[in-house]
């Protein structure tokens, strides 16, 4: 079993580990695609703000994480377990679970680094898949044919990403879908949505669960209290 989660626009800033080094974190085979986006980011982030602001997509009250993007070489690093804030993680509590177990079971996905593993140690910084990010362009393409050839794609791959993230590696996956059901009536909720995924992924790692197929998964999934069911390859988990 393994785990594909999305990263989170909001970060943790109390690193405390030493400065960045490539060579270090998790899939050396991703470090020369890393050290390429880190570079174009970097210039971007040197250069004029209001183009670095627009290239991103951050509002004017964001520019601190311009500056932030042009010191990731200098400053204090963190975990990826610590690193990633919101709603997801916040229900996920990574950094309180087995560091082994979510090691082996976590793959977190990243526009600034490919992928990572929960002890992986970066700085905070700030990029979205789908930036175009001069002059490698849109980053899920740049990332698509490195991760292809670097991850594995067996095993089951339960599938927690958002669309951008999906885009930059595509295998067989099992898809966690999430729905309100109200009166009869589905609906997807954001907020909602994020909370769930975060919470099945902890129950999963919490109770040591290692389901081989969609099928497995499921009765899993049913054990630990949810409502769900399988259509073709998603996993849909219903609230009330």
């Amino acid at each position: 079993m393994l785990i594909l989660l999305p990263p989170s626009e909001g970060k943790a800033c109390d690193g405390d580990g030493p400065p960045l080094d490539l060579t270090a974190l998790s899939l050396p085979a991703l470090t020369a695609t890393r050290e390429r986006v880190l570079g174009a980011l970097e210039a971007l982030s040197s250069g004029p703000v209001e183009n670095a602001r627009r290239v991103l997509g951050l509002s004017a009250g964001q520019i601190a994480a311009i500056e932030r993007n042009r010191e990731m070489r200098a400053v204090p690093t963190l975990p990826a377990s610590r690193l990633y804030t919101g709603v997801l993680y916040d229900n996920l509590g990574l950094a309180t679970l087995d560091p082994e177990r979510a090691t082996r079971s976590v793959l977190i996905f990243s526009a600034l680094w490919g992928t990572l593993r929960p002890g992986d140690r970066v700085p905070p910084y700030r990029l979205s898949m789908g930036v175009k990010l001069p002059p490698l362009g849109p980053l899920a393409a740049a990332w698509r044919p490195v991760l292809a050839a670097a991850l594995p794609a067996d095993g089951l791959l339960i599938d927690m990403r958002s669309a951008p993230y999906a885009a930059a590696w595509k295998a067989p996956t099992i898809r966690v879908r999430v729905f309100r059901e109200h009166q009869g009536r589905r609906s997807v909720v954001s907020h909602m949505a994020k909370a769930t995924r975060g919470a099945l992924a902890r129950a999963l790692l919490a109770n040591g669960a290692d389901p081989a197929t969609p099928e497995e998964l499921l009765k899993t999934v049913l054990d630990l209290g949810y409502t769900a069911e399988l259509n073709g390859t998603n996993l849909d988990v219903v609230t009330g």
